[in-house]
């Protein structure tokens, strides 16, 4: 009966030592709609954009982009895949806002430069100097022509 219970006792303890084993990290980096950085869901299908991860509504079936541990301490509990860092070291933005077209950093640094490694405008877009503090290097051709200036030297009304 010793020996059955020093069995036992060893089975126990692999058993245990197995369950306490750390786990390799999930790989959660996806490509969401439009070839967007994501997220990916327990379910290994859903692929949530970056920007949808801790905004305080359930992307995933299992809420698992909304989890304290994810979103407890932005941007520093964020994965790095989901972050780019702005110019300014105390701003960041989801890592899906970069090169959007948008001036989501505040000073185009998710837009412009080295950090950002942005294309130029895509055929959605018009290059030019902006006028308005949303916009960078380009604005949406869907402005043009719309009688309103959104281009240094008016080239979004006569150009575009």
């Amino acid at each position: 009966s010793v020996l059955v219970l020093l069995v036992l006792a060893a089975a126990v303890a692999v058993g245990v030592a197995l369950a306490l084993r750390p786990r390799a990290p999930v790989n959660r980096f996806c490509r969401a709609p439009n070839n967007q950085t994501g997220f990916l869901c327990d379910d290994r299908v859903t692929c949530v954009p970056a920007s949808w991860v801790c905004d305080r509504v359930s992307n995933c079936r299992n809420g698992e982009d909304e989890q304290e541990q994810l979103c407890g301490d932005l941007p520093h509990s964020l994965p790095g895949f989901l972050v780019f860092h702005c110019s300014n070291p105390r701003s960041w933005v989801y890592a899906d806002q970069r090169c959007n077209g948008m001036n989501d950093c505040g000073d185009c640094s998710d837009e412009l430069g080295s950090l950002a490694a942005c294309a130029p405008c895509g055929w959605q877009w018009w290059s030019c100097s902006p006028v308005h503090y949303e916009f960078c290097s380009c604005v949406p051709r869907r402005l043009c022509r719309d009688g309103v200036q959104h281009c240094q030297g008016w080239s979004d009304e006569f150009l575009c």
